[in-house]
């Protein structure tokens, strides 16, 4: 299925590697000029050449080195983008964290990075790219949230910066829509990749994780970046045309919401 992506405009950030690095490569491999960005200079060195491969070529791929939760660090991600390539038509917002534990061991400096490293960022690019998109006559913003933003699970810190980024996705979809930009959030479940949360947990705590799976993930594994960065493609091109407002389950059943 071609998706009509071809010679489109993106940014990912958070891109050096996991869902980032994914969604890049997919949105590479439709036509988009892509720029990437991250805080770690060589590992987003070595995400642009994997990106080049999935995409053509190093003319279609910008890598920006970049803190997007610093104003000025999104601004230089966004300016870089319209320099080098002309406009902007997709943006999807990747980075966050949320650390601390429970309620007792959750400084307000844990609650204050959660929302500077995840929300803000979010806003901030969003803030930036509209007029861009809105001079070309529309655009797409997609956001990557999380099932615990849905229902409960993980960390109170993430699952209420995940929320409120599902809640902004939609708002902003509210917002656009008369600029003619779509904007959803997706919720991805529990994905496995070198170096992210989960498989660090798994070198850590092989059986405990292999229980996990046993418990909690109905097709006995793991997602992978692809199955996402293959449905953030999909929502960032016109084959998604009426789809704006929404978040997009990801997960293989993991989730218990409705």
């Amino acid at each position: 299925m071609d998706l009509g992506l071809s010679g489109k405009v993106a940014i990912v950030t958070g891109s050096s590697r996991g869902l980032g690095l994914a969604s890049a490569k997919s949105l590479a491999a439709e036509g988009c000029h892509l720029c990437l960005c991250a805080r770690g200079d060589a590992r987003l060195r070595d995400a642009a050449g994997e990106v080049e491969a999935a995409g053509g070529g190093k003319s279609r791929v910008l890598a920006v080195a970049a803190d997007v939760s610093r104003p000025d660090g999104v601004q230089r991600v966004i300016d870089r983008t319209v320099e080098t390539f002309g406009g902007l038509d997709v943006l999807v917002n990747n980075v966050g964290l949320g650390g601390g534990g429970g309620l007792l061991e959750a400084t307000d400096e844990h609650w204050q990075e959660a929302f500077d490293q995840t929300l803000m960022p979010a806003v901030r690019a969003s803030r930036l790219a509209v007029p861009h998109m809105e001079r070309r006559g529309g655009g797409v913003i997609v956001i990557i949230a999380s099932i615990f933003g849905r229902e409960a699970g993980g960390r109170m810190t993430y699952n209420a910066v995940k929320a409120a980024e599902i809640s902004l996705a939609k708002s902003l979809a509210q917002q656009l829509a008369p600029l003619n930009i779509r904007v959803n959030s997706v919720s991805p479940g529990s994905i496995l990749f070198e170096g992210g949360s989960w498989w660090r947990r798994q070198q850590a705590d092989p059986a405990g994780i292999a229980e996990f799976v046993r418990r909690e993930l109905p097709f006995g594994r793991f997602g992978t970046p692809e199955e996402v960065g293959g449905v953030v493609a999909f929502l960032c091109s016109a084959r998604a045309s009426w789809i704006s407002g929404t978040s997009i389950v990801i997960d293989g059943c993991q989730s218990r919401s409705f």
